[in-house]
């Protein structure tokens, strides 16, 4: 049976997998790929803010539990990054064209950048309420998903497709997590602070940020590199 203190570093290298997988098999996709998990992995260093508030999970030499650091984080979040900003286009196979300039033009543009800039506004205006900081976490980019979609509806239905496909995604994960290592959710997260509602025996917040991960990153390198998904013929 995997060791405790090992089954973080394992949970998280395993997402990693699909990651590879996807960036041999699909070259036109690795720039996006590369480009996301290159922009997710930093958020990594935000597990002090959730530990021990939302999860306290042995990690590799302790970090998480003296020091809130950990190393998993930092290669979970280059995984899902990664697979977040592509899953719809795989799972699809839609490609991407560039949006003609005349439509960059359009008045609902001017706010670009601000639309994309709005979970990272949003989260350190909403961490301070009295909450557990998942709250925050999850409203900060539901907010940039829909900010997203306003700004660019042509992207509206990747969103919200994304954000399913994502969920079911990262549902697998848990699964496996529970499988691998059989109570370990309970054992580490701190369910006492949070809602105590669940599926399967998951928390419904874990669920939740899945889909507004999947949501948000759907369409971030789309609507900063000026894509948009190709018409079907």
């Amino acid at each position: 049976m995997l060791s405790e203190q090992y089954v973080w570093l394992v949970w998280s290298s395993v997402f990693l997998v699909p990651w590879l997988a996807a960036y041999a098999a699909f070259p036109r996709h690795r720039r996006a790929m590369l480009w996301a998990s290159v922009f997710t992995t930093p958020f990594g260093l935000t597990e002090p803010l959730f530990v021990p508030e939302y999860w306290s999970p042995p990690s590799l030499f302790d970090l998480a539990r003296t020091t809130g650091f950990d190393i998993e984080s930092l290669i979970f979040c280059f995984g899902i990054g990664g697979i977040g900003a592509v899953l719809y286009n795989l799972v699809t196979g839609r490609r991407l064209r560039g949006v003609p300039a005349v439509e960059r033009r359009s008045s609902r543009h001017r706010l670009h950048y601000w639309a994309l800039a709005t979970p990272f506004v949003a989260f350190p205006i909403l961490y301070p309420f009295p909450w557990n900081p998942i709250y925050p976490s999850i409203a900060a980019m539901a907010l940039g998903a829909i900010a997203a979609m306003l700004c660019r509806p042509d992207l509206a239905r990747k969103t919200w497709v994304g954000a399913l496909l994502f969920l079911g995604y990262y549902a697998v994960f848990l699964l496996g997590l529970e499988w691998a290592a059989p109570g370990y959710i309970e054992r580490v997260w701190n369910l006492a602070a949070l809602s105590g509602l669940g599926v399967a025996g998951f928390p419904i917040e874990e669920l939740v940020f899945a889909a507004a991960f999947g949501a948000y990153w759907a369409g971030v390198y789309d609507h900063f590199t000026w894509r948009t998904l190709a018409r079907t013929a």
